[in-house]
């Protein structure tokens, strides 16, 4: 096994642990933070396959705007409810 296969599998080992994680989360912000945690491993697993293109969009789309959708909303829903 040469070192990109290790550094391969920690990443996706380290991936799917943290996916568990967001499952079974109690709190809805944290398994935010954590699939945006996974979103951020995935952009380093783009370039470690030589895809900066994709690495970007993900970074901008999956890591940012997916995130910052998540927690506005979550801030929104959580002000209305509190009525």
């Amino acid at each position: 096994m040469t070192a990109f296969d290790i550094l391969s599998l920690i990443l996706g080992v380290m991936m799917v642990v943290i996916v568990f994680v967001a499952i079974h989360a109690k709190k809805m912000i944290s398994a935010v933070l954590f699939l945006s945690l996974v979103s951020m491993l995935a952009v380093v697993a783009f370039v470690m396959l030589k895809a900066p293109d994709v690495a970007i969009t993900e970074a901008v789309i999956g890591s940012g705007l997916v995130t910052s959708l998540f927690v506005f909303t979550l801030l929104a829903t959580r002000k209305e409810g509190v009525k």
